[in-house]
């Protein structure tokens, strides 16, 4: 098994999966210069895996399926996904190649996002960034918490393969939030590192995220330490403090 992050676009991050004959499993093709070019002389893939409706996740779907035209294309129940092949939701079991993937319903994000676990691999999109978690565009602040702690109890080996290359901006704010947490400024100091070389942060481990990404601790009390200072009052519960750390996040500037 052989897992390649594909930097594509902005800052998005193409996933691909290949097994020992170089075929691949493709997750969220925003762009399908990247994975036409990784995979040119390589077998047709096996399948395409989306996680939401986002035109940077599926931009490339049309051109690839120009390419091999009988290309399975699984997606969430959503008819913003024009050219699913097949929808699956919680609890399904999607096969492809040697891989099994069962599917997780994660809204927040979008209403509709899903993500893939299997083999160790978390296909998570737009929810779980390393150091972050996606804006709530269409989920509530409690749908995402909910869709956060599923995703935090998966096994700490888990390999979080998320959709952005988010990393240094997610410590700017993560340091920010929890500067007495080791672990997070090892992480930083990590990330950093990579992002010099030129290579990529992702993808990272859950035992990490769950030590240093204040979305997955927001009810801790540092966090919520911080919190009552940033906002003058204590956060009511936990989705007031998961809540209020999103907002606080959405217009920090380092």
């Amino acid at each position: 098994m052989h897992l390649q992050p594909l930097a594509a676009l902005e800052d998005n991050c193409i996933w691909l999966l290949r097994d020992d004959d170089g075929r691949a499993l493709i997750v969220d093709p925003g762009d399908a210069a990247p994975v036409l070019a990784a995979l040119d002389t390589t077998p047709a893939p096996h399948a395409i895996l989306l996680t939401h409706h986002h035109g940077d996740h599926i931009g490339g779907v049309a051109p690839l399926l120009q390419r091999w035209p009988d290309l399975p294309v699984i997606a969430p129940h959503d008819a913003r996904i024009a050219l699913a092949t097949r929808r699956v939701g919680d609890g399904d079991m999607v096969e492809a190649g040697a891989w099994r993937f069962q599917v997780i319903e994660i809204p927040g994000h979008t209403r509709s996002h899903i993500a893939f676990f299997g083999d160790g691999l978390l296909f998570c999109g737009d929810t779980l960034f390393s150091l972050g978690c996606g804006r709530l565009f269409e989920g509530t602040p409690a749908q995402m918490l909910t869709s956060l702690h599923t995703l935090a109890s998966l096994p700490g080996d888990t390999l979080v393969c998320c959709g952005h290359e988010y990393t240094l901006a997610n410590a700017a704010f993560a340091l920010n939030v929890d500067p007495g947490n080791a672990a997070l400024r090892d992480r930083a100091t990590q990330a950093r590192a990579l992002r010099e070389a030129g290579r990529p942060t992702l993808p990272a481990t859950l035992v990490s995220e769950r030590a240093c990404n204040p979305f997955l601790r927001s009810n801790e009390p540092a966090i919520r330490t911080a919190l009552a200072a940033h906002l003058g009052r204590m956060p009511a519960d936990a989705v007031d403090a998961f809540a209020e750390l999103r907002h606080w996040k959405d217009g920090f500037r380092a």
